[in-house]
C-alpha cells in the first residue's frame, strides 16, 4: 500500500492481488527488509517528506528539500529528560519570540491541554482529549472508565498532574521570554527534586535542550548506561550534564 505497483486513475493505489504479495513473501529477504523499513523512523520520515516535497515543489515551481535539515531521533533516558524535552517543544514559540505564553502557542501540545481545561462541553470530546495523559496511570488499565476516545495511549509519561506540568511550563516561559531568572514558585522545588534536577539545571535544560545532546538524551547515569548498551565509550552530553545526580 506504501509503495503500490498499479495505481487508480485517481492516483490512489490499487488493492494488492495475491501475485503481488507473493513476490514479496516468497523472498525471505525481501520480506525481511521490508519489515525491517516498516519499523524504521528513517524510512517514515522519507514515506512523510517525499510527497510533502513534491507538493510545495510542484506549487512553487522549484525543486529541492521541503525541510532545511534531517530529523533527529534521540532516544530520551529517563523522566528528567522527557519532561525537558516536552517543555522545550511547547516553548519553542516563546522562545522564538513568536508568543509571549504557552497559552497564546497555537500547535502546541500545551496550548491543546489548557483550551481543553479552559473550554469544557458535554456535547463535544475534550480539546486536547487525543494527548496522552501528563500524569502516569498508577494502574496498567489499556482504558479507564471515561477516558477520550482516539489516544493512542492512556498510560501517562511523568510523576506529576497536568496543572503542576503547566505550572513549571508558564514559569520556565517566563524566565524565556524576560531573560530574567525571576522567582521560583515555593510550589516548584518538589517537581525539580523528583526530577533530580536545581532550578539552573532546569532553566538550562530547556533553553538548550537540542544543543546539549545529539544521540541520547537524559542523566550523565543514563547516558553512561545507554553508551555502554550501544558498545561506545561515551555519549554527547555526558560531561555537560545539569542533572543533580543522585548521592
Amino acid at each position: 500500500m506504501l509503495f503500490p505497483q498499479k495505481r487508480k486513475p485517481g492516483g490512489t493505489p490499487t488493492d494488492p492481488q495475491e501475485s503481488d504479495l507473493s513476490l514479496i513473501t516468497s523472498d525471505p529477504g525481501k520480506l525481511a527488509e521490508v519489515r525491517k523499513r516498516l519499523s524504521n523512523i528513517g524510512w517514515f520520515i522519507r514515506c512523510l517528506a517525499e510527497p510533502i516535497a513534491r507538493m510545495s515543489n510542484r506549487e512553487d515551481q522549484c525543486t529541492g528539500r521541503f525541510w532545511e535539515g534531517r530529523y533527529k531521533c534521540q532516544p530520551l533516558l529517563d523522566e528528567a529528560a522527557l519532561a525537558a524535552c516536552m517543555a522545550y517543544v511547547d516553548l519553542n514559540p516563546v522562545g522564538a519570540r513568536i508568543s509571549e505564553t504557552p497559552e497564546s502557542s497555537p500547535f502546541t501540545s500545551a496550548f491543546e491541554r489548557i483550551q481543553g481545561q479552559q473550554m469544557p462541553s458535554a456535547s463535544e470530546p475534550p480539546r486536547g482529549g487525543w494527548l496522552s495523559p501528563v500524569e502516569l496511570a498508577k494502574t496498567h488499565a489499556s482504558e479507564p472508565p471515561g477516558a477520550p476516545v482516539g489516544r493512542a495511549s492512556h498510560r501517562g509519561c511523568l510523576s506529576m498532574t497536568q496543572s503542576e506540568y503547566l505550572q513549571l511550563l508558564d514559569w520556565s516561559g517566563r524566565v524565556l521570554s524576560g531573560g530574567q531568572r525571576g522567582h521560583i514558585p515555593s510550589e516548584l522545588p518538589p517537581i525539580l527534586a523528583r526530577l533530580g534536577l536545581s532550578e539552573d539545571g532546569w532553566q538550562s535544560l530547556v533553553k538548550d535542550f537540542g544543543r546539549l545532546f545529539r544521540r541520547a538524551a537524559g542523566s550523565a547515569t543514563s547516558l553512561d548506561r545507554e553508551a555502554t548498551r550501544r558498545d561506545q565509550a561515551w555519549l554527547h552530553g555526558t560531561r555537560q550534564s545539569v542533572f543533580v545526580e543522585p548521592t
